[in-house]
C-alpha cells in the first residue's frame, strides 16, 4: 500500500492520467476517455484521501484508544463511537482543500480526449476567437463550483470546533 500511495504522490496528476489512457492502450486495454479518466483521478484521489485519513485516525490522542479499550469496546465500536468522529474533525481542512483541487484538476482531463470544462472553453474559444471572455468564463466557473466547497468546509470547521469546545 506505501508503494502506491508513494508513486501516486510522487508523480504529476497528468502523467497518471496519461499512463491510464495511453498505457493500458499499448498493452491491448483501450478505454473510453471517461472511463480512464474517471480511473485516473479515482487512484490519484484514493492515495491522497487515504493519506489524509489515516494521518487523522493517527492524530487522535492514543488515549482515547485506551480509554475506549478500557472501556471494553470492541474495534468497530471504537472506531465508530471514539476515533472516527474524532479523525473526521482533523481530516476535514485537508480533505476539502484537496477536493478543491481535485475539481481544478479535472481540467487536465482534456489532454486525454475528454472534453471537460477546459477543453469546451477551448472549443468555444477557436470557434469566436475571444479566449479572455471565453476562459475569463471558464475561470469563474470553476470558482463557482470551488468557493461553495470551501465555504461549506469553513462552516462545518467551526462547527466541529463549536461542539467539541463544549
Amino acid at each position: 500500500m506505501a508503494g502506491y500511495i508513494a508513486i501516486f504522490q510522487g508523480t504529476p496528476l497528468l502523467m497518471q492520467l496519461f499512463v491510464v489512457y495511453y498505457g493500458l492502450a499499448l498493452i491491448g486495454l483501450k478505454l473510453d476517455a471517461w472511463l480512464a479518466v474517471a480511473i485516473g483521478l479515482t487512484l490519484h484521489a484514493s492515495a491522497y484521501l487515504g493519506e489524509i485519513w489515516r494521518g487523522s485516525i493517527d492524530a487522535v490522542p492514543r488515549g482515547q484508544t485506551e480509554a475506549a479499550k478500557a472501556l471494553s469496546l470492541k474495534y468497530l465500536s471504537r472506531m465508530r463511537d471514539v476515533i472516527l468522529p474524532q479523525a473526521i474533525r482533523i481530516s476535514l481542512p485537508a480533505t476539502v482543500g484537496f477536493l478543491v483541487q481535485l475539481i481544478k484538476g479535472t481540467s487536465l482531463a482534456s489532454i486525454v480526449g475528454f472534453t471537460e470544462l477546459t477543453r469546451a472553453g477551448n472549443i468555444i474559444s477557436n470557434q469566436i476567437f475571444q479566449p479572455l471572455t471565453v476562459f475569463g468564463i471558464v475561470g469563474a466557473l470553476y470558482f463557482l463550483m470551488c468557493c461553495p466547497l470551501t465555504i461549506l468546509g469553513a462552516r462545518l470547521e467551526r462547527r466541529f470546533a463549536a461542539s467539541g469546545a463544549r
